[in-house]
Formats: C-alpha cells, structure tokens, sequence
C-alpha cells in the first residue's frame, strides 16, 4: 500500500497525545552524534545532512513491482544528479532494504535505514527489524554512515494499538476517534520500547523511531529526535515556533519526513494532501478541479530547507523520490502524480496497462532540489 494513502493519520494523533507521554528506561551506550543546533563534523551550521526517502516496497502492480536494476538507476540518480548527501531506505522486505541501503552507500550516501513492515503479528514486525538492524550493522562496519529506524508511526502499522484490520482502517478510526487513548498509548509506550531494546541489540550505530508531529515519544530511548512534518505555515517563523519544542532533549533534531503533493493549495492541505483521489472509479480519478503545481511544490520544499537550514537542524529528509503508483498523465482528472509527494513523476509507455514498463521526469522541485543541495555540498 502506497504511503501517501494513508498520510492522513498523522493528523489523528493530535488528540491522543493529550493523554499524555510515554514513559520508558533510558538505553545504556547510546551512540555518540551531533546535537541539534551546532556545527557538523567539518565546523560549518545548517543542516548536517541533506536527503530523500525513497521506497522499497513490492509494488502495487506488476508493472510497479520492485526492480533491482531501476533502484540502482535511482540511487546513482539521488547522488549524482540530486546532489543529496543522504537517502532514507524504507518499506517492507529484507532483502529489498539490504539491497537498496548497499546500494546508496557504494554511492557514498548515508543511510538511513527503516523497515515498514504492517499488518502482521507484533513478533514478525521486530523479527524483520532485527534482520533489517543486523544488515544496517554490517554496513556500518565497512565504513558507511548509517542511521537505523526502529520504525515508522507505529499507530498505523503495528495491530492492536488502534482498532483496524489494516492502516487504512486505523486512520479511519483514529480520525473518527473510535479508539481508546489511554490503551493506545500504553500498547504504543510498549512496541516503541521492545523496537528501541532489538535496535539495540542488533545495532551499534546511532537509532532512531521515526515519529508522527503529535506522537509522545520517550527519546531518552535514542540517540536522534525524529519527526515527519507536513504542516503548513504562512510565516517562515512559525515553523521555527512549532518545531523548537524538540530541541528540548539536547539531541540531534531530524525531520525524517517533509513534503506537500503538487498541485496549487496542496501545501495548506499538508498530511491530507493524498486526500483527493477517488480510487472506486477505474481508472481512479482526481477529485474536484485541481490545477497542477509543480512550481508550488518546489516552492514549498526549499522554503522548508531554508527553515531547517536556518535551525541548524540535524538532517532533513524530504517524501519522497517516486511514486510509481502516482502515474502522470496529461488528462487533469486522471494525472494522479497531483495527488503524490514525489519529485519526479512516472510515466507510463501504455497508459492504460496496469503492466506497462513506466520511466519517471524530474519535475520542477527536483531541479530547485538538485539547486539548492548542490549549493550546500562539499
């Protein structure tokens, strides 16, 4: 399942976070990182590190499926052209992550590596974070700068913290409010804490939980804060406001996830962006008279980049490289790379084949990417 369907449930936990923090011990050895607000390794302020996600889920389609030939044409992409320093490897298949994170760090990317397993027992869920953790391990001894993930917004994708059969399910009870607070928190306080003890366990290098905007999260348990951000703001300042709380703990701040879909009002509709896709119709179709912005997607992207920037934050992480479920297509109601985050659009050979082989386009927040990284390299 694409992440940008089910983006919306960052915006259910508001609520939930009033019941207040979760509450864990704190780990032994943490790794020894940047705090927030300094200089990096070679002296210099902004950001430390400069990056993208990028996806290694099996596709939706055939046509979609996973392929190690086109990630490895990606990641040179992300490096050489892109000029991003770093790549956040996520999704769900060890041997997809394994593969993906070698890959960006022969290219001398860091790494920040994130198994996304969902909807499946618990135990499944740590067991393919210790595979994932014991592989980011190894990369870190052959020299690779790599961060690991215990996981991402847990609420959506750990069963039996809110009710749903899958994260669909639960973003519709959590925006509903069908759901048990105080439950929620307590099951959440306990699968970050088990996910935080097998990072450990598995991994020498600095750890991290990639959290929602609202989650509470005990971050004595890591070494760097972590939150995915997609709120909109009309004054640059007020972004400085609503992010500074995180500094609090004195580690290394990353937002490990920030973007806004393209199309002109997407950034004020932020993690509900996605929510304009009627997908009972075949072939689904865009909701209302959107009017594509590819302008404004680059817009928003680099104004966040000049925030961070100007924070001195840790690393910033945009969502994301391509959504090859997203096509683009010239009809407005059916170009669904509106409705997606990504920085280049896919576009398919044969249209209307959900199989057809596909290449994607650097769109215009790509190029002012490219720009501004490039700006900021060595």
């Amino acid at each position: 399942m694409s992440r940008a369907r089910f983006l919306a449930g960052t915006a259910g936990l508001g609520a939930a976070a009033a019941a207040g923090p979760l509450v864990a011990a704190a780990p032994a050895g943490a790794a020894p990182v940047r705090a927030a607000g300094g200089a990096d390794g070679r002296g210099r302020r902004g950001l430390g590190q400069r990056g993208v996600c990028y996806e290694v889920g099996p596709g939706e389609t055939p046509g979609t499926a996973w392929s190690a030939e086109r990630m490895r044409g990606d990641v040179r992409a992300i490096a050489r052209d892109l000029h991003a320093d770093t790549v956040s490897v996520f999704g769900e298949g060890v041997d997809r992550l394994r593969a993906t994170s070698s890959a960006a760090a022969e290219q001398g990317l860091g790494v920040w590596l994130q198994p996304r397993l969902g909807d499946v027992p618990e135990a499944e869920i740590l067991d393919h974070l210790a595979e994932t953790g014991r592989h980011a391990e190894r990369l870190r001894r052959a020299g690779a700068r790599v961060h690991l993930s215990v996981g991402c917004e847990f609420v959506l994708f750990v069963p039996g913290i809110v009710p749903g059969a899958d994260a669909l399910e639960r973003v519709e009870n959590l925006l509903k409010g069908n759901f048990d607070p105080v439950h929620m928190m307590r099951r959440l306080t306990e699968v970050v804490a088990a996910a935080a003890r097998v990072g450990r366990s598995v991994f020498r290098g600095p750890l991290t939980y990639g959290a929602a905007q609202d989650e509470e999260v005990d971050w004595k348990l890591f070494d760097v804060v972590s939150v995915n951000y997609y709120a909109y703001h009309p004054k640059k300042s007020d972004y400085v406001k609503e992010l500074s709380p995180f500094l609090r703990w004195g580690k290394p701040v990353a937002v490990t996830e920030f973007g806004t879909c393209t199309y002109v009002g997407a950034p004020e509709r932020g993690g509900m962006g996605w929510h304009t896709v009627d997908y009972s119709k075949t072939p689904p179709e865009i909701v209302g008279d959107l009017v594509r912005g590819e302008r404004t997607q680059a817009a928003y992207l680099t104004d966040m980049l000049d925030v961070f920037e100007s924070m001195n934050l840790y690393a910033a992480l945009l969502y994301t490289f391509v959504s090859p479920d997203s096509p683009h297509r010239p009809e407005p109601k059916l170009d669904l790379d509106m409705a997606s985050y990504s920085i280049v659009k896919s576009v398919k050979d044969r249209p209307d084949e959900p199989a057809s082989p596909w290449h994607w386009e650097p769109k215009a927040a790509f190029h002012a990417l490219a720009r501004h990284f490039a700006r900021h390299a060595c």
